[in-house]
């Protein structure tokens, strides 16, 4: 399996797979917050003009997932993380958050849906830890740009990084 940086080429199989393994979150995520294609093309496109730089695993048939990084000045953020559902549990995730939270040397923190309990274990499974609500709601509301609702609906992991920063504030 190879990570690398993606390519405008790979746009269109990227998103196709951000939106095949989006509907594992049909159901999960409020009603009021899904849309079908989970992410347009448009939505996609403008996340990589605010700065979200996309890191794709291929492997010998074709992309396998994806994830996103956006540096957000004090933090770098992990953004739209999706493997195609044909390569889940195989290890690519794993793979894909290694290698794109390396690429920086500032704290990582990640958003995802709070009822999203696979994508949390994941997460956890990785080093990284759930925040409490009112950091949850400061960080997202810092770092983010979306909806109160999703605000609402949201949770925040954070890296060892992030932490240990945190313990020599207090």
């Amino acid at each position: 399996m190879l990570i690398r940086q993606a390519e405008k080429r790979d746009y269109a199989e990227l998103l196709t797979i951000i939106n095949q393994a989006a509907l594992a979150y049909r159901g999960v995520i409020p009603a009021d917050r899904w849309h079908d294609p989970y992410m347009p093309e448009e939505e996609f496109l403008s996340e990589i003009a605010s700065g979200v730089i996309f890191w794709i695993a291929e492997g010998d048939d074709g992309l396998l997932g994806g994830m996103g990084i956006q540096d957000k000045g004090a933090v770098a953020l992990i953004r739209h993380a999706y493997i195609s559902p044909s390569a889940q549990r195989k290890g690519v995730g794993t793979r894909i958050l290694r290698h794109v939270a390396a690429l920086t040397t500032k704290p990582v923190l990640i958003g995802t849906w709070a009822n999203a309990t696979w994508a949390i274990d994941f997460y956890q499974r990785n080093g990284f830890m759930l925040l409490s609500r009112a950091e949850t709601e400061r960080l997202l509301g810092t770092y983010w740009t979306i909806p109160d609702r999703q605000i609402e609906t949201s949770v925040v992991l954070a890296d060892a990084k992030w932490v240990s920063e945190q313990q020599r504030k207090e």
